[in-house]
């Protein structure tokens, strides 16, 4: 009879990424980009769709999305930097090796934005639709970060919980 091996998830952080990830002041600023760069994502996307929906307010929403790729590029560079500290790479760490591959395709598409923008190279209208592909990755990217945020959760309130022994003593 073949058995099969049950394959143990690996754990986000070692130990020492996980004290190296606490230390670091850059997972505070990671904590207070992130959210205000969703915050900023709502009210661009709101201007964004007002704009489709009308026709008005066209500067708004090329200022709003330009405002959106900035916090992009803030979150993504101090990402960066967050990585290296706590795995010693700035991008493609094993822990958030497919966040970061989509983070590009994220960064490619406000980047095409900021291009079109400057080269008058789409109408507004096409802008905007590319604007929307663009928010489309941003939240896939977004809920890929917030699954490892969980996970990391997990994984820490696994390595805290008491083990019982064979008796149902804690050890």
């Amino acid at each position: 009879m073949r058995q099969t091996a049950v394959r143990k998830p690996q754990a986000l952080y070692t130990p020492e990424e996980r004290r190296r990830r606490d230390q670091s002041p850059w997972t505070l600023v990671q904590g207070i980009l992130a959210p205000v760069q969703f915050v900023v994502f709502l009210v661009s996307l709101a201007l964004v769709l007002r704009y489709l929906s009308t026709g008005s307010g066209e500067g708004a929403a090329d200022a709003s999305v330009v405002v959106k790729t900035l916090t992009l590029y803030a979150i993504m560079i101090t990402g960066s930097i967050w990585e290296k500290v706590v795995f010693g790479k700035y991008l493609f760490a094993r822990a958030f090796f497919w966040e970061d591959v989509f983070s590009i395709l994220v960064l490619a598409l406000h980047t095409a934005y900021l291009v079109a923008l400057a080269t008058d190279g789409l109408g507004a209208r096409e802008r905007m639709f590319l604007a929307l592909a663009a928010y489309a990755t941003y939240v896939i990217n977004a809920t890929q970060f917030l699954l490892k945020l969980r996970a990391a959760r997990r994984d820490e309130a696994a390595a805290n919980a008491p083990r019982l022994g064979p008796v149902g003593a804690a050890s």
